[in-house]
Order: C-alpha cells, then sequence, then structure tokens
C-alpha cells in the first residue's frame, strides 16, 4: 500500500514534536505501508521546496485558508503522482488535541478494506441538530485534523478549499461577528462562537471574542467553515465519508467482517456510540 502524506504545520514552536509523533503512528500502526511524507509549512518564505535526507519534501504553504490552502498547495505540486498512491493522509499538526482515540484504530485492515473505494476515512462530529448552510440542511462533518482520501475521490473533488471569500462571512464586528447575509443559520454561528470561546466546550486554545483577537477569530471560523463544508461536498458527489470508530467495531465485531456496505453518517455514530 502507498501513502502520499501531507502534514501542514505553522513554524514548530507550538506542536515541536507532531510529525516526529506521528513517524512514530506510522511505524506503529501502517508498519507494511510505503509512505511518502510532505511537510508544508505555512510559516515558510514562499517559494522553498526541498527534500531532506530522508526523502521527506519540505515546501512551503498558502496560509489563505489555513490547512486547506496548504494542502492545495502540496496537491497541486504532487498531482501528476497521485496515480501511484492508494491513500492520501490529511494531517494538521494540532492532530493529537481533544478526542483522538480514533486515531489508533487507522490501520492496516482499515485501509485494506477501503482499497480502491470513494472515501475519506476520519473521526465524525456532529451537531445535535442540522443547521442550515450553504443553502442547505446539514449536521456531521469529517474532522479535518487527520484524513484519508482516495486519489479517486480527491481527483472528483477538485480543490480541496471549498470557500476563498471571508467577506462573504464576516462582519467585522466582535460583538455580532458574522453577516447578516452570510449563508449559515444562527444555530450554526452560535456553535462556532461557542466552540472557540469556551461556551459551549474547552477548545484547546479558546479565546475571548474582542475586538483584539478578531482577527484570529475570523481566520479560524473560517478554517471551520471550509472543514463543513469539505464534508457537504464529499457528501454531495456521493462519497462515502466513513468513521474510524465505527469501522474498526465492524471489521472487529464479527470474524471476517468486511466493510462490503458503507452506511450513511447516521447510522454510523448511532452504531458506534458504544465504543468512543
Amino acid at each position: 500500500m502507498n501513502i502520499l502524506s501531507l502534514f501542514v504545520r505553522h513554524g514548530t514552536e507550538k506542536y515541536p514534536h507532531a510529525h516526529e509523533e506521528l513517524l512514530g503512528y506510522y511505524a506503529e500502526r501502517l508498519s507494511s505501508a510505503r509512505i511518502d511524507c510532505v511537510i508544508i509549512d505555512n510559516a515558510l518564505p514562499e517559494g522553498t521546496r526541498d527534500r531532506q535526507a530522508d526523502g521527506t519534501w519540505l515546501l512551503s504553504g498558502s496560509n489563505a485558508c489555513w490547512e486547506f490552502s496548504a494542502w492545495e498547495r502540496a496537491l497541486e505540486t504532487f498531482r501528476p503522482d497521485l496515480t501511484r498512491y492508494d491513500f492520501v493522509h490529511f494531517v494538521t499538526s494540532a492532530y493529537r488535541q481533544l478526542y483522538t482515540a480514533y486515531i489508533e484504530r487507522i490501520d492496516m485492515t482499515l485501509l485494506a478494506n477501503l482499497l480502491g473505494r470513494d472515501v475519506m476515512l476520519g473521526h465524525i462530529d456532529s451537531y445535535g441538530d442540522p443547521v442550515d448552510f450553504l443553502g442547505c440542511k446539514s449536521q456531521a462533518w469529517l474532522r479535518s485534523c487527520f484524513l484519508f482520501g482516495s486519489p479517486a475521490t480527491l481527483r472528483r473533488l477538485g480543490s480541496i478549499v471549498s470557500l476563498r471569500d471571508p467577506g462573504v462571512w464576516f462582519s467585522g464586528n466582535a460583538a455580532a461577528p458574522f453577516r447578516d447575509d452570510a449563508p449559515l443559520s444562527r444555530e450554526m454561528q452560535a456553535h462556532i462562537v461557542g466552540w472557540l470561546t469556551g461556551r459551549e466546550t474547552t477548545w484547546h486554545s479558546r479565546f475571548d471574542l474582542t475586538p483584539q483577537t478578531l482577527p484570529f477569530f475570523e481566520a479560524k471560523a473560517f478554517a471551520i467553515l471550509n472543514e463543513h463544508a469539505l464534508t457537504q461536498r464529499l457528501i454531495g458527489q456521493g462519497t462515502s465519508v466513513v468513521d474510524a470508530t465505527w469501522l474498526s467495531a465492524l471489521l472487529g465485531g464479527a470474524s471476517g467482517a468486511q466493510a462490503s456496505s458503507l452506511i450513511d453518517w447516521r447510522s454510523q455514530l448511532r452504531e458506534r456510540a458504544p465504543y468512543l
């Protein structure tokens, strides 16, 4: 099995050992795969492209849409070679933050069951109720910090960046940060504000929303919107979004079980609940 690993960071100050830990995961869980590693660093000078002694590529990324535009830069660079790979692994330096048990469940068995299929594998998060987003009802998304996708899926998808213009979304006012005409419901706005400021949960980098922190809020919120929109586009094109915890339980629950039929995300979440 051949895997292209696209690891995004913004310098090494915040998560200095993240890539080293990722290599440890590969050695333990994906030991029989051939993995070509690319580090995309959004803090590097524009135009950086260097191959390290161990074969790892080091590229400068575009930070316009955080990890999504960085991945887009790498995919543009390596697109002619994608046919050589069975999976592309999308990873960010923060992949070990918050809930991470699903990561250890992704191994050669899970990936082998998804070979050649139109899939994106990771951890599915969801709101308790649907929200309005981009003119549709939407509720679930794949966490973007640790995803495996097939090259065929990526070819169908086109750009991994879904949203490019922050001006469509944000008002410039910390007291009411989203535009009145932004294409997302008040409920989704409240979820995003609550997540980032810690009112809904304890995010690993929570902060108070003030005029001083508004630029960071907008950048992070825009990444959240791109994350949600990516899953919406995948589902819209018929790609199976696969929850690693559900698939691991399926394959481990019966002798010789195979993921012959990939059920919808709602059924996956209902069936995975006892395993979280």
